[in-house]
């Protein structure tokens, strides 16, 4: 299905509509083999009290005109105790892989160890404006709120030198009001993957990519814990990219993102119309925000530790991490809700450093399928000066993995 425009949608984590992928099969449902054991839900709400919502615009089609559209972009929001928690703060660590991004608010996550409220993702030039309306959201909620520096992130769905991007990203599209709708929309249960909230239009390994999501059920000293993740994926290119270590990217170089009408097209812009044959993209200008929760008892250098972890999933999937690119992580545990006050002394538990592989495992493992998830959501979408950018093909996915013995089973 390839996904136009004229409309605008808003999704909740429990709503469901064919338009934003949530039908399509998943990794496992296709047979790619992943190792681990998944959460329920596998997803990043399988860590309890971890509430996830969308704001979704889709609007617009044909030539781009600046302040106009086409739109493809949004605002996913995590809110890792819920509304109603959130004015109790969770240890939290961050760490980028390589900084051509943003994340806000991870300098007093870095000095403090420490963040409160909502984490918010959407495209690179609606940052200030969904930061800020993170603020009037919590203070709407909690007038005793004396200050705040959310965590909102970014990736890049607009236009290049040499590139289209599927949003028009310079006309500001994303209001207050979208915060606010992915906010009070989050949820605990399913969440909807693929070209949906910040995700919407984003661009993976060449590939139509978005939110994604995965979780782990992992052992330690006895006892389980969940790691569960959510990515939004916009980087990397197609030869790179591998599936269970499979040259997938390799194999497959049909269809490649191309101009729908050829009056679009411009003379600097490496991907060509339809009915030409490109060679495909050469720079990785993209980037990818991983939010990883766990209900293991952790404390932030040992949450800096995790958020560390998923660089190793990113080479899973064949990513060299590009100069262009902003791949920027962070980790937060829900666990000693009660070690946050303003005097006496506070009491945490944690994991010994030594314990900690299997919870390393398991964000290397889920950040790698959640990834998978993201891409394997999105179906094709036309966006700006009419930009096709096609959705991973399924099976010809399924073909490459036979040939290379990493198919799980056939459908």
């Amino acid at each position: 299905m390839t996904t136009r425009a004229g409309l605008i949608l808003i999704a909740t984590s429990l709503l469901a509509t064919s338009v934003l992928g949530d039908d399509r099969p998943r990794a496992r449902d296709l047979g790619i083999p992943l190792e681990g054991v998944t959460g329920p839900l596998n997803a990043i709400t399988d860590v309890a009290g971890v509430s996830v919502g969308h704001a979704t615009i889709i609007e617009g089609d044909g030539k781009l005109e600046a302040g106009k559209g086409p739109v493809r972009t949004g605002v996913t929001a995590i809110l890792p105790r819920g509304a109603e928690g959130m004015a109790t703060p969770v240890f939290a660590g961050s760490f980028a892989l390589n900084g051509n991004g943003e994340m806000t608010g991870t300098l007093w996550v870095e000095e403090g160890g420490q963040m409160a409220g909502p984490i918010t993702i959407t495209n690179t030039h609606s940052v200030g404006t969904v930061r800020d309306a993170v603020i009037e959201w919590m203070l709407a909620r909690d007038d005793s709120l004396e200050w705040s520096l959310p965590v909102t992130a970014e990736t890049w769905d607009g236009s290049g030198y040499n590139y289209q991007g599927l949003n028009d990203a310079n006309g500001f599209h994303v209001t207050k009001q979208h915060a606010f709708d992915a906010l009070n929309s989050a949820r605990p249960g399913p969440v909807i993957e693929g070209s949906v909230g910040g995700g919407t239009g984003m661009v993976c390994h060449e590939f139509k990519g978005g939110i994604g999501t995965a979780s782990r059920v992992v052992d330690v000293e006895g006892e389980s814990y969940t790691v569960g993740v959510l990515v939004q994926c916009n980087y990397g290119l197609r030869q790179w990219l591998k599936v269970a270590g499979a040259p997938v990217g390799l194999e497959l170089e049909h269809p490649k993102i191309c101009f729908e009408n050829a009056d679009y097209w411009f003379e600097t812009s490496v991907d060509l119309p339809c009915d030409e044959v490109g060679e495909g993209r050469e720079q990785d200008t993209g980037s990818i925000i991983v939010v990883v929760a766990t209900d293991a008892p952790l404390l932030p250098h040992q949450l800096k530790r995790v958020a560390r972890r998923v660089g190793p999933a990113l080479g899973r999937m064949g990513s060299f991490v590009g100069n262009g690119s902003g791949d920027i992580f962070i980790a937060f545990s829900t666990a000693n809700a009660e070690a946050f006050g303003y005097e006496g002394v506070m009491n945490a538990a944690m994991l010994p450093n030594s314990s900690l592989t299997p919870v390393f495992a398991g964000a290397v493992l889920a950040t790698e399928e959640a990834i998978l998830n993201a891409m394997l959501a999105a179906d094709t979408m036309v966006g700006a000066n009419t930009v096709r950018v096609p959705g991973l093909p399924h099976a010809e996915l399924q073909r490459v993995l036979k040939k290379y013995n990493r198919l799980e089973l056939e459908r």
